[in-house]
């Protein structure tokens, strides 16, 4: 019988193979796909080591950002001696020494309006694995436009969801996209993202995988897809449940990518500083009040001297204790809660304050490489 599988590949994929629903021919489909993860941290790592452990033929890996010591708590594909790389390149360096039968495709840069489509032409499903919404609806739309299936992913703090988007089934029936499930984003600030509120760790493990397990079945054509249906779990309870997503067709007549504000997890201000003007101010020795809002945990990993810490909760608390004539420069550990304690002290009648741009993450990256970066 003449097949596309070496000899180490039957042995390799043998489990599978013995499947009545997969066999020889289901192998085929697997190592004749292409897939691409968008993200390859928490639900990225876990999608990208069952995709390539499948022996999906061609897999792209699209992540611009690099490996820390946090994400070592979820990102389980990454080891202590990956910190500093780039996660597509540190992810790729693994997964190939995991199966030398899977072509690997890394880009260590941002998914913009310009990228997009000339990356997705080249694959036949897409996994979002992103963590912001303005990539999901740029993710959402270059699919619709291109008629690419999407295998949609997210987390928060123990919950976390999957769909399968844009699918035409055998009979020419499109299901839905993400915007009919969420048509437009929220308001800048509305949701803060899991860098500032935190995820168990073993939630991204499980719905990256579930992720993995909609893009196996969608190749092989088996089992009943996750189109038209949202998948929610609570790791807490382990409840799950699944709910009905109606497709609206306005959605599919989508002819170009609209605009997409990346800054749309942070709250909208207009008084703000840089870390580089903050470190002017304090070479200067200006007379400020330097104010921290994050956690005292977070405080103790790292701060700049001279802070004072008052966990954002407290704040509504401590008005009093702060000085409305005098310049107060807020900060956290992205800029998102600080923004948020910014509008509520505006709102209780203090004028001086800004938000320090990016947090203390872009004051470790830019100003002080001696702080720890978490």
């Amino acid at each position: 019988m003449s097949h596309s599988l070496s000899k180490e590949e039957l042995s390799r994929y043998s489990r599978h193979i013995s499947l009545q629903e997969v066999g020889l021919a289901g192998q085929e489909k697997i190592k004749a796909a292409s897939v691409l993860v968008i993200g390859a941290g928490g639900l990225g790592c876990p999608a990208l080591q069952y995709l390539t452990a499948a022996g999906v033929g061609r897999i792209g890996i699209i992540d611009f950002d690099k490996v820390d010591v946090s994400n070592l708590q979820r990102q389980i594909l990454y080891t202590t001696d990956d910190i500093g790389k780039y996660k597509s390149r540190a992810a790729y360096e693994h997964l190939a020494n995991n199966n030398p039968f899977v072509t690997f495709y890394t880009y260590s840069e941002s998914l913009t309006k310009e990228n997009v489509f000339s990356i997705f032409e080249l694959y036949d499903i897409i996994v979002d694995g992103s963590d912001n919404f303005s990539t999901r609806y740029l993710v959402n739309d270059a699919c619709v436009i291109l008629n690419k299936t999407l295998v949609f992913g997210s987390i928060f703090k123990f919950d976390g969801q999957v769909a399968v988007f844009n699918y035409t089934d055998a009979q020419g029936k499109r299901g839905p996209t993400y915007r009919c499930l969420y048509p437009e984003p929220p308001a800048n600030g509305e949701m803060p993202s899991c860098n500032e509120i935190g995820v168990l760790g073993v939630l991204p493990g499980i719905i990256g995988t579930l992720q993995a397990n909609e893009v196996l079945k969608l190749i092989l054509g088996i089992g009943h897809p996750l189109s038209g249906k949202l998948f929610t779990l609570d790791a807490l309870t382990m409840q799950t449940q699944i709910f009905d997503i109606k497709a609206n067709p306005d959605n599919f007549d989508l002819q170009e990518l609209g605009d997409y504000d990346f800054s749309c997890e942070t709250p909208a201000l207009k008084e703000v500083i840089t870390v580089l003007e903050l470190k002017a101010l304090l070479d200067e020795k200006a007379d400020f009040l330097l104010l921290d809002v994050r956690e005292s945990f977070e405080y103790d990993i790292c701060h700049i001297e001279g802070s004072l810490l008052m966990p954002l909760s407290t704040v509504p608390q401590h008005l009093n204790d702060l000085p409305k004539d005098k310049k107060m420069i807020i900060l956290c550990h992205l800029g998102i809660r600080s923004a948020s304690a910014v509008n509520f002290l505006q709102a209780n009648g203090f004028v001086k304050v800004s938000n320090l741009l990016g947090g203390i993450h872009a004051w470790s990256l830019e100003v002080d490489d001696s702080l720890a970066v978490y």
